[in-house]
């Protein structure tokens, strides 16, 4: 067992390990719980019945948080002419053609996302090695790839979160920011939660939602009761 800081020993005072919690409960808990210094980000892990090597039950998709992830997300558009200007307007970062390829070659790095219209798909392919192992290409699943910039450009900034499900079949997010408070961090959550279910393929059997834990950035994890969960999703 690795040995706790005084803090974190602190943290769990009230924590049982044992116990599934309410939703609510958990996500007071988690708050109630940080000792960082810095405004710790919000974590939810969600392990599926499904078996990611078929790709029928590959689960990959985006939501749009109510109250956003709380972080500020570097934008950068491939776009040409009209749809470069739409992109800026929007709000994105950087925006263009043939120059950012040429940067991003040279080792420039400095952005969070990428959209792509179609037309640029040829250019974007070139810095693929790049991009791809960073989870930085645009995807057409995930509708990053689209005419319809203007949108999607207000739609990551909001606080769009891309999510796939890993070779253990556990769904990792970002949920917000411990300064968020219960309230928000719930309706979040919630939402998240909702978008999965949405996403259950027709070829997954048995339980569905299997096990939900949330945690801070140093904190500790909740274990949350999926069916609780589920339940207030029903009654929304």
């Amino acid at each position: 067992m690795p040995k706790r800081g005084k803090k974190y020993t602190n943290s769990v005072v009230n924590r049982d390990n044992t116990k599934l919690y309410d939703l609510e409960d958990g996500v007071k808990g988690v708050v109630d719980g940080r000792f960082a210094k810095f405004d710790e980000s919000i974590d939810i892990a969600v392990r599926l019945g499904v078996d990611p090597r078929h790709a029928d039950q590959m689960v990959r998709s985006s939501v749009i948080l109510p109250h956003g992830t709380g972080k500020e997300v570097r934008v950068l558009v491939f776009a040409r002419g009209e749809k470069e200007a739409e992109a800026l307007a929007a709000g994105a970062d950087y925006a263009g053609s043939g120059e950012l390829v040429e940067k991003i070659k040279e080792g420039w790095l400095e952005f969070d996302k990428t959209i792509a219209t179609p037309d640029m798909m040829g250019e974007v392919g070139k810095i693929g090695r790049v991009l791809g192992p960073r989870n930085l290409m645009p995807n057409a699943k995930l509708g990053t790839v689209t005419f319809d910039i203007d949108r999607v450009v207000k739609e990551v900034k909001m606080g769009k979160v891309d999510f796939r499900v890993d070779k253990a079949g556990v769904v990792h997010a970002a949920v917000g920011k411990g300064s968020f408070g219960v309230e928000k961090l719930t309706e979040n959550i919630v939402a998240f939660i909702d978008k999965l279910i949405q996403l259950k393929p027709s070829s997954s059997k048995g339980v569905y939602l299997k096990t939900i834990s949330i945690s801070s950035t140093m904190g500790p994890g909740y274990k949350l009761d999926p069916l609780q969960v589920r339940g207030l999703i029903k009654a929304a």
